[in-house]
């Protein structure tokens, strides 16, 4: 329990409830000092704090997190040649929501990390800085993965965004507990009846009204003749007739599923409450770690149908840089030193999320990760689209920590933490991203409240108002619990992580 005491210490200094903490080297009361205020998810970033024994012994260097990355940021910073010293007030959110919350009482932040939505909702309202030339020519740019920067590009983000981690959404399962692992190869495993009260879904309206889309067009998405060309307009339609056909769906899950939760499916998993959960692929990696420390061996599947495929992104925010040349060089300095290889692979360790940086090192530290111990039945996992084509960029995996089709190496279906981390070419090819509901936001938040507090056609406001309030003060008891748990089972990943024994 040496890196949970170690995860709290460090947790209370940044503050985990939003709170701010500050993170700055002395400097002399002639400079001129740079407040940069960052505004991350909670527990997003590498605290510090590693054992020695932690260390990343990757054959180009050592990797090891002593300090908070944000502390060795304003300490490189400081020490470089900007013409001003900076510290940084580093705070954090528990949702997008939250966060556009707080901008919109008036709080000010430079720098800020939201999800690809709610990216382009503050484009939509112009409140993003444009990224500046000088910030082209650094880390970022040299080592953002080709993959994602032709996404970002594709989308209209690349000049006002920078991603910094990225995943899917599918299903954690117990394959022990499963009838047949078809079962867990579709969305409509949250309305199979031979798991009633064994599932659990999301307790958020995007990640909730894409799984009802992916159930309601699952014929036409599975159809070996499916133009997936259309698949980002089927799951992104937002036209009343959709709405509600998907409210009713909603309706049966509910009925079926053992509850929506936001976080405290990660510890139902582990405990063996739940036999399978609609998860974040970051969150599933943790989910599958800490089960292998118990002996229990669960996996990660993306629905046939199709899958969201989420990012989220440093933005810097008009209101906070507010025309400030200096400001704003911090902010972009502060991303591009994240950006650097060393620090992406800190923070893919701490918090078991994917980084958007590609390269030679971090290819390095995935093959240190996952490569298959020797002796053991391997497979070629190919990861050429995420570091480039240019080269081969495949490891030598463990097979038995992926299903194959027919036994066919090139269709793996699917997998354990590496397939989780960086999914293979066919799960990409039916990944999509979720775009903002626009001016259909209202539409979709009167049919969510329709389903979690049951139908406002049916009873009056002030019963709605009643037990919405209720279901809020579950809701909030709920998130302190899962977070509470969420510090438990932080992710530790370690190479070799199949061997239940290490």
């Amino acid at each position: 329990m040496k890196r949970f005491k170690k995860f709290l210490s460090a947790a209370a200094a940044v503050g985990m409830f939003g709170a701010s903490a500050f993170a700055f080297t002395g400097c002399s009361d002639n400079e001129e000092v740079i407040t940069l205020r960052v505004c991350n998810w909670e527990e997003y970033i590498d605290l510090g704090g590693w054992d020695d024994d932690e260390a990343i012994d990757l054959e180009s260097e050592t990797i090891l997190g002593e300090n908070a990355i944000y502390d060795d940021f304003t300490e490189w910073f400081n020490d470089s040649d900007f013409g001003f010293k900076v510290k940084v007030e580093y705070s954090t959110f528990g949702t997008n929501e939250d966060l556009y919350n707080r901008l919109s009482l008036g709080d000010v932040y430079d720098l800020v990390c939201p999800s690809d939505y709610m990216i382009m909702k503050l484009l939509a309202e112009d409140k993003l800085e444009e990224y500046s030339e000088e910030f082209a020519n650094g880390e970022y740019s040299t080592n953002v993965s080709p993959y994602i920067d032709g996404i970002f590009t594709q989308y209209g983000w690349d000049k006002y965004a920078a991603c910094y981690m990225w995943g899917t959404t599918g299903i954690v399962y117990n394959p022990e507990k499963i009838d047949d692992v078809a079962d867990v190869s579709t969305w409509n495993i949250l309305l199979n009846e031979n798991y009633k009260r064994q599932v659990t879904i999301k307790d958020n309206v995007r990640d909730a009204y894409f799984a009802a889309l992916g159930i309601l067009k699952s014929d036409l998405l599975t159809d070996p003749q499916f133009d997936s060309n259309t698949l980002s307009d089927i799951m992104n339609a937002t036209d009343s007739e959709t709405i509600a056909a998907a409210e009713d769906v909603l309706k049966l899950i509910k009925d079926n599923v053992y509850s929506f939760e936001t976080d405290a499916g990660k510890a139902d998993m582990v405990t063996g409450k739940v036999i399978a959960n609609y998860q974040w692929s970051g969150d599933a990696i943790t989910i599958l770690d800490e089960a292998d420390k118990d002996g229990t061996e669960l996996w990660y599947s993306v629905p046939d149908e199709c899958a969201n495929l989420w990012f989220d992104g440093w933005v810097m925010l008009k209101s906070g840089i507010d025309g400030n040349v200096q400001r704003k060089a911090a902010a972009e300095a502060f991303v591009n030193f994240l950006s650097r290889p060393d620090n992406a692979i800190r923070n893919m360790y701490f918090i078991g999320y994917t980084s958007a940086i590609a390269g030679e090192t971090v290819f390095e530290y995935l093959d240190w990760n996952y490569g298959a111990d020797d002796g053991a039945d391997t497979i070629d996992y190919d990861v050429s689209y995420f570091f480039g084509y240019d080269d081969e960029y495949i490891i030598s995996a463990d097979a038995s920590c992926f299903e194959l089709e027919d036994g066919n190496e090139m269709i793996i279906n699917r997998g354990r933490q590496l397939f989780a981390q960086y999914p293979p070419e066919n799960v990409k090819s039916r990944s999509v991203v979720m775009r903002d509901f626009g001016d259909k936001l209202t539409e979709i938040n009167q049919m969510w409240i329709n389903v979690r507090c049951l139908d406002v056609l049916d009873i009056s406001p002030v019963t709605v108002g009643i037990i919405c309030g209720a279901a809020g003060l579950v809701v909030i008891a709920g998130l302190l619990y899962g977070f509470r748990y969420k510090l438990f089972i932080k992710h530790k990943p370690k190479k070799g992580y199949h061997k239940i024994d290490e």
